[in-house]
């Protein structure tokens, strides 16, 4: 979608369009397009309006830049949607939907699989951000089913940083909808009524996905593209983690949390988080949490303990890539206890199951990573897995281990 006019960066130059703005000596817009090659992907359709001349006149049919391009021209504004009405006879299978202004790096197999595998009409790729509070937030259940949809003004409590990222994967059937090429917005009109169906899914993601909104944001961009970081956060490559314990590293330890009221970060923990989050490690939390297994909470009252981790974090520009929770407890004789999760589990922690999953979820190299918690269980769990480990205590909060990870591995 490269048709729209690009009115908050238009101080830069509205002498071209927005997907021509140079970043890091190239278009925007060829950056998007050479990213997609290299996995493949070399049919492509560019919906253009304003300027269009000067896309077209830049990309062509593509054959330059080694890819088939197509165009739909957009002779009135036809919003972020109406001009998909036109694709109804160009395309039988399911699309990736891009917007054409953003600098991205993502594993477009590896999401396919997994909009194909949950038989979706729609899959958004999400992302957690270090400003959710004026962001959208995608609301998805446990089984990654979208739910709901917040605005930037809609008024909100605990939230998951969970943000639209603007790249999509879509079944025709969603053309079907478009009854007519009228001005259409995508998230408005199509997307959001078509919740209700259950067939829109969130495809969580730490790649790199980023929008040419300010002039700030084009300097940060070009800073991330010349060092590699961009390329780095491809799930397609070995990626490397600080693991996080929950309740003594992140939070005040308070025993067993069962009330969302006790639930405190520890002083520098936003601070540290936020750190790992600029460094390239991905930042994610491990926790045992009994609580379940013994009956004492259920689990939307723990994902709302959660929900408020990440709101708090996303307060100080901090967040978390990902939770992974054991539920289980092998004890038995809890009054109220729940039968289904009282076994000898591979994931509670001193074991490394949890840090395995999300290994497996996100290619982490466990040797390059770090397993940082307040008790010999953490340790243990991530000298299991193969990773680096700290034990946080006064002495060494987890502000300070950070910083010390980070310059070392910078003196390196």
């Amino acid at each position: 979608m490269a048709g729209g006019k690009g009115t908050r960066i238009a101080s830069l130059n509205s002498a071209i369009p927005k997907p021509l703005l140079p970043v890091a000596g190239k278009p925007v817009l060829e950056h998007e397009i050479e990213c997609l090659k290299r996995q493949g992907i070399t049919d492509i359709i560019l919906t253009v309006g304003y300027l269009a001349d000067q896309i077209v006149d830049h990309f062509g049919d593509g054959s330059r830049f080694s890819v088939n391009i197509e165009y739909i021209r957009e002779e009135v504004p036809l919003g972020t949607a109406g001009a998909l009405y036109y694709l109804k006879d160009r395309v039988k299978d399911d699309f990736l939907l891009l917007n054409g202004d953003m600098i991205f790096d993502v594993d477009f197999h590896r999401l396919m699989d997994f909009h194909k595998s949950h038989h979706a009409d729609v899959t958004l790729l999400v992302h957690p951000n270090d400003h959710p509070y004026d962001s959208g937030i995608i609301i998805a259940d446990e089984n990654n089913r979208v739910r709901g949809w917040l605005t930037k003004e809609d008024e909100r409590g605990w939230y998951s940083n969970c943000v639209n990222a603007g790249v999509h994967v879509m079944s025709p059937r969603m053309l079907d909808k478009l009854t007519e090429p009228k001005k259409t917005d995508l998230d408005r009109d199509l997307l959001k009524p078509s919740i209700p169906d259950g067939k829109i899914y969130a495809y969580r993601s730490p790649e790199y996905v980023k929008d040419m909104g300010t002039p700030e944001r084009i300097r940060e961009v070009e800073r991330d593209i010349e060092t590699g970081f961009v390329r780095s956060r491809n799930l397609s490559q070995k990626q490397k983690a600080v693991f996080l314990d929950r309740d003594g590293t992140v939070n005040k330890y308070v025993g067993f949390l069962r009330d969302i009221d006790d639930f405190e970060l520890l002083d520098g923990a936003a601070e540290a988080i936020r750190r790992i989050n600029r460094s390239g490690y991905l930042a994610i939390v491990v926790t045992n949490q009994p609580v379940i297994a013994r009956g004492e909470v259920t689990w939307e009252e723990l994902r709302e303990i959660h929900r408020k981790m990440e709101t708090l974090l996303g307060q100080e520009g901090a967040y978390l890539d990902d939770i992974f929770i054991c539920p289980h407890h092998p004890d038995r004789g809890f009054p109220g206890e729940r039968p289904e999760y009282k076994f000898d589990c591979d994931c509670r922690k001193p074991k490394p199951g949890l840090l395995l999953q999300a290994a497996e979820k996100y290619n982490i190299d466990l040797t390059a990573s770090w397993m940082l918690g307040d008790s010999q269980s953490d340790i243990k769990a991530g000298q299991a897995a193969g990773c680096h480990t700290v034990l946080i205590d006064e002495e060494k909060p987890l502000c300070r281990v950070v910083e010390e990870i980070l310059y070392e591995e910078k003196k390196t």
